[in-house]
């Protein structure tokens, strides 16, 4: 007798089709794992080059992260959140830094925005001259009351050396006497272009804008920026011939006690680009999350498939039994195919892969979630553990689906073989049933939960319910057929037979159902989660902003837009916002996290606030609200375990701890922003100065024009959501990637199904029925199978959703008709390709 491994490879060989599906399944597989695992590896490794700091080997700067600590002692775990801004160090450190052995000197590092006119700049200390390249051109350097500026700015100011400009700051409004006329070095210029203070169409030698530069004395630019006494960073510069390393670890002990972190080579470019630690999150919650999910998903389909391979040749195993073939032979032989196919299968598919990877890595650049210099990491690694996944998935697939066919007799092999079996295992009905209980707890945890504890049970819940359907198929797939028989047995001969069929070989139905329910699932939930959420926050905002005119500006609106507006014709109200984000650590022991909330600083009284939005306040009064005290949302307040007096722990925007009075608790905050607070308590702890957006209630728009774009409280409501609908795309493209595998998954298992069947198809043309009544009931049979898959994925969906929507949003799931009606008839016409061409194949032999 051959051996196992000769079998093995004999099977694949002149039987190619039966492993063919199974070759397609481990491959998309491979695909999903590596590019998840690269974008992961990424996360953990991306950095971007300095550009800013190229000239200077050291930065310290303060720590941008705040940390979320669990555990203790050897369980201690601390996880790193990015500050929604920029974290600062004493400027007075620049001194002790320029003190340590081999440095030559050290530079207090500031970047802020400011307006001259209707321009906004980016402003720097003139003492960064020292490592940007920076030169004059004419005039001098900046005194204390002076300012340099670049050719553009010079030229939309119509200012030269000697002139006066008016210039906003942080600090107010200021007239400053132009020293000098310089010329941005490219680090300067590169900051400049990537939209530090304003509006990035700006080109630096033009009409001014974001590429504009203005340069104030080092001794009043950090009081400028906003930020008495602090730096952004210290730049060190080396003596000739000091390694990089050494000074670093001398400037690190001249800053001993100091909290402050010291850089050196590509770690520099984080500390000039913050954009990169949110960059890294992104990727790592694509990579690690997700990519946990989709290995998940990846392996169970797998998994799936190979076993109907091993199913389909049932008869075979019981012949080899019947001739004589050991249980431990067919256990070998079944462990030799998976290893004979999925290696190669796991090679080719991360080919693709690394494509993926690289293509989703550069959507992400290009909506600027992650920054332009960063690069995609590729090693041998994740690509290792794509091969390995699906090797490990099919042989222990393999190994469960032969274990039956190994170890009973031969001859009720034969006679197992020639019919299927009416009762499921007893160990894969426990298995089920222990995910469906499984699943109803997590529903009934995500339903008592709100905010981020309601979205991490519900992932809980999908999952649970997939792995039931899965593991429960064939009850489930013979519970349907009965069900949708009776309707089907009154539609004709070749329905009733597409019934009969259905009820008879109900693991041949439940493998074709479960890849569509998956993909329903999965495609549904993550789709109409981000349709959930918008439409929430939609119409919430719409309902608060009561306001008849909004003023907006992308550079920041200037220090005067609120009193100039309240001077307009006709203006009752007016009352200035900016829009930024604070941290609020929400859950409790091991499930403690950091959560980044949107919040509204609003310049102000109660009273006004009240008429230019509707905040929908359920406990407490805004009247109160001002220093030391906020107003949250309803949904924050539940998360954070907080009420009407309570004091909420946070984090302002550049990690300053702080502890405020609540007063107030409201319902609008979806749209308008889960905390509110007065803007004075956010002073000299953002970068930008400026509000974001101004609410005018009376007067005309005419009136407004110059202080910014105007539009409505309709109109502003749509370019929000169209805000939001952007900030969906990472969701949409998670559904289509684990959508259109399980899609591959599930025309892939059909295909299979229907060419394990030519010999019936072959026996219903010989005993006198039509091709046309044979293709009929195979139609029936698929819209059976994916009228189940359908419903089955939705009730998965809707069962995640609905309590997952209540605790984020207080409201149900909302589902566009168009885009569920479009899953309906993806999976509809998937299934009729995936039956109707391979049996019109099948059946051509028999014309």
């Amino acid at each position: 007798m051959r051996r196992p491994n000769g079998l093995a490879r004999a099977a694949v060989r002149f039987k190619p089709a039966s492993f063919a599906g199974t070759f397609v399944v481990l491959m998309m597989s491979a695909l999903i794992v590596a590019a998840c695992g690269i974008l992961l590896e990424t996360g953990l490794r991306a950095s971007v080059p300095a550009e800013r700091y190229a000239k200077a080997p050291v930065v310290a700067a303060a720590d941008q992260y705040e940390y979320v600590v669990t555990g203790s002692g050897e369980d201690r775990e601390k996880e790193p959140v990015p500050l929604p801004d920029t974290a600062r160090v004493d400027a007075g450190l620049a001194a002790k830094a320029a003190a340590a052995p081999g440095a030559a000197a050290a530079v207090a590092d500031f970047t802020f925005p400011v307006r001259a006119g209707d321009a906004p700049l980016t402003a720097h200390g003139w003492g960064s001259h020292a490592f940007t390249g920076t030169e004059l051109t004419s005039g001098n350097a900046p005194r204390t009351g002076e300012v340099v500026l670049d050719a553009g700015a010079a030229r939309a100011a119509e200012a030269g050396v000697g002139d006066t400009v008016a210039v906003q700051t942080a600090a107010g409004q200021q007239d400053f006497r132009v020293a000098g006329i310089a010329e941005a070095g490219a680090a300067d210029t590169a900051r400049a272009a990537g939209g530090d203070g304003g509006d990035s169409g700006g080109d630096g030698g033009g009409s001014g804008g974001a590429g504009s530069l203005a340069w104030f004395a080092d001794s009043q630019a950090p009081a400028l920026a906003g930020h008495p006494g602090k730096a952004d960073a210290v730049a060190v510069l080396a003596k000739p011939g000091t390694d990089a390393g050494a000074l670093a670890d001398s400037v690190q002990k001249a800053l001993a006690g100091s909290d402050v972190q010291v850089h050196t080579g590509d770690d520099r470019g984080a500390v000039e680009d913050p954009g990169l630690a949110y960059g890294k999150d992104i990727l790592f919650g694509i990579g690690g999350p997700f990519g946990g999910v989709a290995a998940i998903v990846a392996v169970f389909t797998a998994a799936g498939t190979v076993a109907l391979s091993v199913s389909q040749r049932a008869r075979e195993f019981a012949l080899l039994r019947a001739v004589g073939a050991a249980p431990g032979q067919i256990r070998r032989a079944v462990a030799s195919e998976a290893l004979v196919v999925a290696p190669l299968a796991g090679i080719l598919g991360t080919l693709p892969g690394i494509g993926l990877a690289h293509w989703w890595f550069g959507q992400l650049q290009d909506r600027g979630a992650v920054p332009e210099a960063a690069d995609l990491h590729v090693s041998g690694l994740p690509l290792l553990a794509a091969v390995g996944v699906g090797l490990l998935s099919a042989l222990g697939a393999g190994w469960a689906a032969g274990r039956r066919p190994a170890k009973i007799k031969p001859g009720q092999a034969l006679t197992e073989a020639s019919m299927e079996r009416t009762r499921p295992g007893v160990v894969r009905t426990v298995l089920g049933l222990a995910a469906v209980a499984g699943g109803a707890t997590l529903t009934g945890v995500a339903a008592s939960s709100t905010g981020d504890d309601a979205a991490g049970a519900a992932l809980g819940v999908v999952m649970s319910f997939m792995l039931a359907v899965g593991l429960l198929g064939p009850l489930l797939a013979r519970l349907f057929a009965r069900l949708f028989g009776l309707p089907l047995r009154g539609a004709g001969p070749a329905a009733g037979l597409a019934a009969a069929n259905s009820r008879t070989n109900a693991r041949r139905l439940a493998s074709a159902i479960t890849p569509i329910a998956l993909a329903m699932a999965f495609a549904s939930t993550l789709v109409f989660m981000n349709t959930s959420e918008n439409h929430a926050a939609d119409e919430q905002l719409r309902a608060g902003v009561t306001a008849d005119h909004v003023v907006t500006d992308p550079g920041g609106l200037p220090l005067d837009a609120r009193a100039e507006a309240a001077r307009a014709p006709g203006v009752d109200t007016a009352v200035g916002v900016l829009n930024t984000r604070v941290l609020v650590p929400v859950g409790s022991g091991e499930f403690t996290s950091l959560l980044g909330a949107a919040t509204q600083g609003v310049t102000g009284s109660a009273d006004e606030l009240a008429r230019v939005q509707d905040l929908d306040v359920r406990e407490g009064s805004l009247d109160r609200l001002g220093a030391g005290r906020i107003a949250v949302d309803k949904t924050l307040a539940s998360s954070a375990d907080v009420g009407v007096g309570d004091r909420l722990p946070l984090y302002l925007p550049d990690g300053t701890k702080a502890g405020p009075e609540v007063v107030a608790v409201y319902g609008n905050g979806l749209g308008l922003g889960t905390v509110t607070m007065d803007r004075e308590s956010l002073d000299g702890h953002v970068t930008s100065g400026f509000d974001s957006t101004l609410l005018v209630r009376g007067g005309d728009a005419a009136s407004l024009a110059g202080l910014g774009e105007v539009t409505d409280a309709a109109g502003y409501a749509t370019e929000k959501s169209l805000d939001a609908k952007l900030g969906a795309w990472s969701n949409n493209t998670m559904a289509a990637v684990l959508g259109g595998f399980a899609a591959v998954a599930a025309v892939n298992t059909l295909v299979m199904t229907v060419l394990d069947r030519r010999r019936e198809l072959g026996t219903l043309r010989l005993v006198g029925s039509t091709r046309r009544q044979v293709m009929a009931m195979l139609r029936w049979e698929g819209a059976l199978v994916s009228a189940v898959g359908v419903v089955l994925g939705s009730a998965i969906a809707a069962v995640t959703l609905i309590p997952m929507m209540n605790g984020l949003t207080g409201q149900g799931p909302y589902v566009p008709p168009l885009v569920y009606g479009s899953f309906v008839a993806a999976a509809g016409g998937l299934v009729l390709l995936a039956v109707t061409l391979p049996a019109r194949a099948a059946l051509r032999r028999w014309s």
